[in-house]
C-alpha cells in the first residue's frame, strides 16, 4: 500500500512540473491550426497532408493564396481558360498538378518553369491545340504527363526533349498526324490511341524499357514488326480498331505479352494456333471479330486467363458452345462488357446475354448412350455345343434414389475426365442432370458415362455426402476488390467498391509486401471515378496486402484489403535475348594481348575451343572475337519498374477514358533512390 502511494504523488509531482510546459505546445498546436484553415483557397478543400482539392469552382482562374508547402493540387473542372507564370510563383514544393478537364487552349512557353519539384501534370480534356518547343521547360524530374482528350495537331520536335525521367506519356483522343521522335530511356507507358498517325517505326520510338503500347484506332494495316520486336519488357499491347487483315507474325513468339487487345480489326476467320506461343495472357480482348462460335480448345490455350472480352460478335449459341459459360465460372474468368455478349443464332437465343444461358438451352439432345461389348464363355464340358461369341448391350443404369443406404460401398475411384473425346459427341451423349449435388457428366475413350463429382461428394451419381466436409454455399458474394497479377504489378478492379459507396470522395490505396525487410506501407488517393488501378514495380514471387478505404474519413473506417502474389519472372519476356556468359568478357582483352604472340595465340585457340564445346554442346574450330564479345553482354534479370496504371476506355472515339497515373515505388532503375515517393492521387 505504501509503495502505490509513493508512486501516486511521484507521478503527480512530474504532471504538475510538465503542465506549464504543455499548455504552451497545446496553444501553439491550435494557433497553427487555425492559420491553415485560413490559408485555404476560397471554394476548395484542404488537407493536412499538403493536399488541396478545387472542384467545379466555376472561375477562369487558378486559385491564388495556395500555400507554399502544398504538394498536390487538384484544380480540374474549374472553367480555367488561361495560365500564367505568375500563378505558380513560390511553388516549388509541388509534386503533383491536376488542371484536366477546363478549358485551356494554348501553353505559354516556360509556363511552368517556376515548378521545380512538379512530377505529376494532368492537362487531359482541355482544348490545347499546339504544345511549343518550351510548353514544359523547367520540368526535369516529371514523371507522368497526361494530354489525352485535347485538339492537338502538332508538337515541336524538341517539345519532349528535357523530359528523360518521364516514365508515362499519354496523348490518346487528338489530331495528330504527325509523331514526333521519342527518345525517353526510362519511358514504361505511351498510348496513342485514336489519332491519324502512322505506324511508328524504331526511330519514332527509342524507348527501350516500354512496358505498355496502345495503338488503338489509328487506322492501321500493318505493323512495324521491327519495332515491336525491339521491346523485350513489353506486357501490354493494344492494337485494336485498326484495319489489320491478318494477326501480327511478331505476336507468335511474344511470350511476355501479359494484355492484348485484338479488338474491331477485320482479321476474317481466326486461327487460334496463332495464339499457341502466348500462354501467359491474362487479359484477352477479341471483341467484334466476326466470330461465331469459340473452340473448347480455348480451355488449354490460356491457363493463366483472367478476363475475357469477346463483345460484338455474331454467337451460334448452339451445342457446341454450350461448355462456355460452366467454363467461365469453374476458372473464375470475368467476362468483360456481359451485356454486349448475345447471341445471334438460333432465333430462340437471339439477343440473350451468352453468359446467362443455362446448359439446356443450347439445345444439346437428350439421349440414352448404348455401349456395345463382346462377351466370350468358354465350352462345357460334355455339352454337346460350345457357346458362341454373343453381343450385350449395356445401358446406362437409372439414376439412384435418394437415399444413399442402397448403394454398394465399394464404389470405383472417381474418374478422370478424358480429353480425347470430341466435345460435341460428349454434350450429346451426357443426359442432364444424371449426375447429383453439382458433379459433371464426361464420356470416357471407351464410351463409359463417367460422373466427375465435387470435393466432399462421392459415388457413381455423386449421390454421396461427406458429413464432415464443410461445403461452400452454390452462389458467393462478388469481393469488392479484385486482383489480377503479372511479375511486376497487380491490377485492381475498384468498380464494385466503389459502386456501393456512392458518397465516398475518392478511395484511400495503402499496399505493402508482407515478406522481406521493407514492410513499409504506401498510401495512394484516387478520385472516386477512377475505377481501376494497376501497382507496377513490384517484386516477382512475393506477396502483397492491399486495403482500400474511403478518402478523408478517420482510421480504418470501411476498410476491405485483399492479399495476393506476383508470379515468378519469366527468363525470356518477347525477342531473341543474347545468351549469357561469365568467362567471355576477360577473354577478349587476353585474346587482343595474346594475339602478338604465335605460341599463345594458339593457346587461345584452344581455350576458345573448349569454351563453345561446353556453352553449345557441340565441337567448333575456331573463335570468333566478335561472337565472343556479345554473348559477353550481361543482360541480366529484369529491372524493377514503376507502377503504371491504365484503365480500359470507355469510349472508342477519344473520350474520356479515367486513367490513373502511374505510381512511384522504390525503383533504383529510374531514380536511383531507395524511397517511396508520395502518389498521384
Amino acid at each position: 500500500m505504501r509503495s502505490s502511494w509513493l508512486e501516486g504523488v511521484i507521478v503527480g509531482s512530474n504532471m504538475k512540473l510538465l503542465l506549464p510546459l504543455l499548455l504552451p505546445l497545446l496553444f501553439y498546436q491550435q494557433l497553427w491550426s487555425q492559420a491553415l484553415a485560413g490559408t485555404c483557397p476560397n471554394d476548395c478543400i484542404c488537407q493536412p497532408e499538403d493536399y488541396i482539392l478545387c472542384f467545379n469552382r466555376r472561375d477562369t482562374k487558378i486559385p491564388n493564396k495556395v500555400p507554399t508547402t502544398t504538394k498536390n493540387l487538384y484544380v480540374f473542372k474549374n472553367g480555367i481558360e488561361s495560365l500564367s507564370q505568375e500563378d505558380f510563383l513560390e511553388l516549388e514544393s509541388l509534386e503533383m498538378l491536376d488542371l484536366s478537364q477546363n478549358k485551356l487552349t494554348e501553353l505559354p512557353d516556360h509556363v511552368f518553369e517556376p515548378l521545380s519539384s512538379l512530377q505529376n501534370l494532368d492537362l487531359s480534356a482541355n482544348q490545347i491545340v499546339h504544345i511549343s518547343k518550351d510548353s514544359f521547360a523547367g520540368l526535369e524530374h516529371l514523371e507522368r504527363l497526361y494530354l489525352y482528350s485535347n485538339l492537338i495537331e502538332s508538337i515541336h520536335p524538341a517539345a519532349f526533349d528535357g523530359l528523360q525521367q518521364l516514365l508515362e506519356l499519354k496523348l490518346q483522343g487528338n489530331k495528330l498526324t504527325i509523331m514526333p521522335a521519342l527518345k525517353m530511356p526510362q519511358l514504361l507507358l505511351l498510348d496513342l490511341r485514336f489519332n491519324s498517325i502512322p505506324s511508328p517505326s524504331p526511330n519514332d520510338l527509342q524507348t527501350p524499357r516500354l512496358e505498355s503500347l496502345k495503338l488503338g484506332g489509328l487506322g492501321l494495316s500493318s505493323l512495324n514488326e521491327e519495332l515491336l520486336g525491339s521491346f523485350k519488357n513489353l506486357h501490354e499491347l493494344d492494337i485494336s480498331n485498326n484495319q489489320l487483315t491478318t494477326f501480327p507474325g511478331v505476336l507468335r513468339g511474344a511470350r511476355g505479352l501479359v494484355t492484348l487487345s485484338l479488338a474491331g480489326n477485320p482479321m476474317g476467320p481466326v486461327k487460334w494456333e496463332d495464339f499457341e506461343e502466348l500462354s501467359e495472357l491474362q487479359e484477352l480482348d477479341i471483341s467484334n471479330l466476326s466470330l461465331q462460335g469459340l473452340p473448347e480448345t480455348l480451355t488449354q490455350l490460356f491457363p493463366h486467363l483472367q478476363r475475357l472480352t469477346v463483345a460484338e460478335n455474331p454467337f451460334n449459341c448452339l451445342c457446341n458452345l454450350a461448355w462456355f459459360p460452366s467454363w467461365l465460372r469453374i476458372r473464375e474468368i470475368h467476362l468483360g462488357r456481359t451485356e454486349e455478349t448475345r447471341c445471334h443464332f438460333p432465333p430462340l437465343n437471339s439477343g440473350k446475354v451468352l453468359e446467362r444461358l443455362a446448359h439446356r438451352e443450347f439445345g444439346c439432345p437428350i439421349t440414352t448412350t448404348v455401349v456395345t461389348r463382346t462377351v466370350k464363355t468358354t465350352a462345357v464340358p460334355l455339352a454337346p455345343v460350345t457357346s458362341l461369341p454373343s453381343t450385350t448391350h449395356a445401358v446406362l443404369p437409372a439414376k439412384p434414389s435418394d437415399n444413399p443406404s442402397t448403394e454398394t460401398d465399394n464404389d470405383p475411384p472417381p474418374p478422370t475426365p478424358s480429353t480425347s473425346i470430341d466435345p460435341d459427341l460428349r454434350s450429346n451423349f451426357c443426359p442432364p442432370n444424371i449426375c447429383l449435388n453439382r458433379g459433371t457428366c464426361w464420356l470416357d475413350n471407351k464410351g463409359h458415362l463417367e460422373c466427375i463429382c465435387q470435393p466432399g461428394t462421392s459415388g457413381r451419381y455423386c449421390e454421396k455426402k461427406d458429413p464432415l466436409h464443410h461445403e461452400e454455399p452454390t452462389e458467393l458474394p462478388d469481393p469488392e476488390i479484385t486482383a489480377m497479377v503479372t511479375s511486376s504489378s497487380i491490377h485492381l478492379d475498384l468498380q464494385r467498391y466503389i459502386i456501393m459507396r456512392p458518397h465516398i470522395r475518392g478511395v484511400k490505396l495503402t499496399y505493402k509486401k508482407l515478406s522481406g525487410p521493407d514492410k513499409r506501407a504506401k498510401h495512394l488517393n484516387l478520385p472516386a471515378y477512377y475505377l481501376e488501378y494497376t501497382l507496377r514495380g513490384l517484386q516477382p514471387n512475393s506477396t502483397y496486402s492491399v486495403c482500400a478505404s474511403p478518402m478523408g474519413e478517420p482510421g480504418d473506417t470501411d476498410t476491405v484489403c485483399i492479399e495476393t502474389q506476383t508470379l515468378s519472372q519469366q527468363p525470356t519476356p518477347t525477342g531473341a535475348r543474347l545468351k549469357e556468359s561469365k568467362h567471355n568478357t576477360m577473354l577478349i582483352p587476353s585474346v587482343a594481348i595474346l594475339l602478338l604472340l604465335v605460341l599463345v595465340a594458339v593457346a587461345v585457340g584452344v581455350v576458345c575451343y573448349m569454351h563453345k564445346n561446353k556453352s553449345k554442346g557441340h565441337l567448333d574450330l575456331g573463335c570468333d572475337p566478335s561472337q565472343l564479345e556479345l554473348e559477353g553482354q550481361d543482360n541480366g534479370t529484369l529491372p524493377e519498374k514503376l507502377e503504371i496504371i491504365s484503365c480500359p476506355s470507355t469510349t472508342q472515339n477519344g473520350g474520356l477514358d479515367f486513367e490513373v497515373p502511374l505510381m512511384q515505388d522504390q525503383c533504383t532503375a529510374n531514380n536511383n533512390m531507395n524511397s517511396s515517393k508520395p502518389s498521384y492521387f
